[in-house]
């Protein structure tokens, strides 16, 4: 029996503890002061991941439970909760409150008052003007910034060449003032070794046995291609490549003068020049360059000099019997000289144009009689009013082309026909000589008097009718109609020819219609 009841005690015991625990957290969840941020909503109701039911202990090994990166930071005396002195003494939420909504900044600091000294990146020289979001990144945490140089300095001129210890060389002063002295070194650098990035000599970061002779660096750039040897010193200097020591005037028998001074070296020395020796006739380097293939020998400096090839020092009117004029100053040589300077040169046109002659022979072979030597084709002299057929009117103005198409002078035709027909209105039926009635002032400014010009004199109704009433057909080889009246009216006859073809005896020229019956 009593048993019994020591059992059925502590079962009621159990089952009180149970309800007051279970209570208690349904009490929590009531008086919970608002939500949590939103990166503890995951827990929020599980409060027991931050709180310790009914105990005053200390919640910051709750809080680091989570948080193990800043209790590493806090056992290793790193970062800012490792380096803040006394922050052991301190709860979590004495900085960072919670309940204050889903989108409250528990981490938040007051960047006038925070002090980066309390950092493992203490802010010296130019960090001190760099603003927070510099380094800081919007929706980064304020520990996972980066400390070492060449996270936000990797856009280096050195392209990450020579190592990621910026430090050894550069300060937090200025980036620009470097530490390092390279005179100190077995290799001081002068003139323009001064100039050039690190990495031009220090490749792949290597700075242990660097070579220091020229050679080892230039040889790409030796246009001597290795022919000169290795001793650059000898000639050249640090301060400009190209201002040479050496001395080609006074060093060795051929000065150098006019281009000579301007042309590389190899272009005369294609070889080792300290042991093939070098001819120094113009034809022995210029033969690749002589436009007169040799025919006009290898004494090139008899016409040419140093400063300019295309200059030379002869004379054609001076020195030849045939003056240069007009365009033949600016001819090629070998455009008359087809052989040796030796050969003969004929000096009519016609030997040299007779190609260009768009008359083909048929005039004669004196071209200087109508053209000149400064344009072919323009300033001509020829004077047509001396010949068979003077340009009058119009005919001046004409280009030589209309009526000249074949550019053949000889035998073109005078007839205007021959010129106009296809511009003759009248189709041939009033003949084929224009020139009775028009003249070369204007085609259309013409005169003919029919009473005059012809056997026929138009008279009564005759005046008025149109030319071709009666001009009805071409007529090539001269007009020839008859000047019978029955010529014209036989098909007006109503008599039908019954009174023959004299119809003048009944009729005139006034109206066909009076008749005359006492002729």
């Amino acid at each position: 029996m009593l048993r019994r009841c020591l059992q059925t005690g502590w079962l009621i015991l159990l089952l009180t503890l149970l309800t007051v625990s279970a209570q208690a957290d349904s009490i929590e969840k009531l008086i919970m002061p608002g939500p949590v941020i939103l990166g503890h909503a995951k827990v929020e109701n599980q409060c027991n991941k931050c709180h310790q039911v009914l105990s005053s202990a200390s919640r910051n090994p709750l809080c680091l439970d989570c948080h193990d990166k800043v209790a590493g930071d806090i056992k290793t005396q790193h970062g800012l909760h490792g380096l803040t002195k006394g922050l052991d003494q301190k709860e979590c939420q004495s900085c960072h409150i919670e309940h204050k909504g889903r989108q409250a900044d528990i981490v938040k600091l007051d960047e006038r008052m925070f002090s980066h000294q309390q950092t493992d990146f203490p802010l010296q020289g130019a960090h001190k003007n760099v603003n927070c979001m510099q380094c800081h990144a919007s929706g980064k945490k304020y520990r996972d910034a980066p400390g070492q140089c060449h996270t936000c300095h990797e856009k280096n001129p050195h392209e990450g060449k020579l190592g990621k210890e910026c430090a050894n060389c550069h300060s937090q002063t200025t980036w620009t003032v470097m530490k390092f002295d390279h005179d100190k070194t077995k290799f001081k650098l002068l003139g323009k070794h001064n100039e050039i990035a690190c990495d031009s000599c220090h490749i792949n970061n290597k700075y242990k046995n660097v070579p220091v002779d020229c050679f080892s660096c230039h040889s790409v750039d030796d246009v001597h291609r290795g022919k000169n040897g290795k001793e650059c010193a000898k000639c050249h200097n640090t301060t400009a490549w190209k201002k040479l020591k050496f001395d080609h005037d006074k060093d060795t028998k051929f000065k150098l003068l006019g281009r000579h001074k301007e042309v590389s070296c190899v272009s005369c020395h294609p070889k080792d020049p300290y042991k093939v020796k070098i001819e120094t006739t113009c034809i022995s380097c210029h033969k690749a360059d002589d436009k007169h293939n040799g025919q006009y020998g290898d004494q090139c400096q008899t016409c040419h000099g140093t400063e300019k090839w295309g200059k030379t020092h002869f004379n054609h009117n001076r020195d030849t019997k045939f003056a240069l004029t007009g365009k033949h100053e600016k001819a090629a040589c070998n455009s008359c000289h087809k052989g040796s300077l030796k050969a003969k040169v004929a000096k009519e046109c016609i030997a040299c144009h007779k190609f260009d002659d768009v008359h083909k022979g048929n005039k004669d072979t004196k071209c200087q009689s109508c053209h000149t030597t400064d344009n072919w084709k323009s300033n001509i002299m020829f004077d047509h009013d001396l010949s068979k057929f003077p340009l009058i009117g119009l005919h001046a103005t004409t280009s030589c082309d209309d009526c000249h198409a074949t550019k053949q002078f000889k035998g073109t035709t005078k007839k205007c026909n021959d010129c106009h027909g296809k511009d003759d209105l009248h189709k041939a039926r009033l003949g084929i000589n224009c020139e009775q009635c028009h003249n070369p002032n204007g085609w259309k400014v013409w005169k003919f008097d029919h009473n005059k010009q012809t056997k026929f004199k138009l008279d009564g109704a005759h005046k008025k009718i149109d030319c071709y009433a009666c001009h009805t057909s071409p007529a090539p080889k001269g007009i020839a109609l008859g000047q019978s009246c029955g010529a014209c009216h036989r098909k007006d006859d109503p008599h039908n020819n019954q009174f023959g073809q004299m119809c003048q005896q009944c009729h005139d020229t006034t109206t066909f219609s009076n008749i005359h019956m006492n002729r």
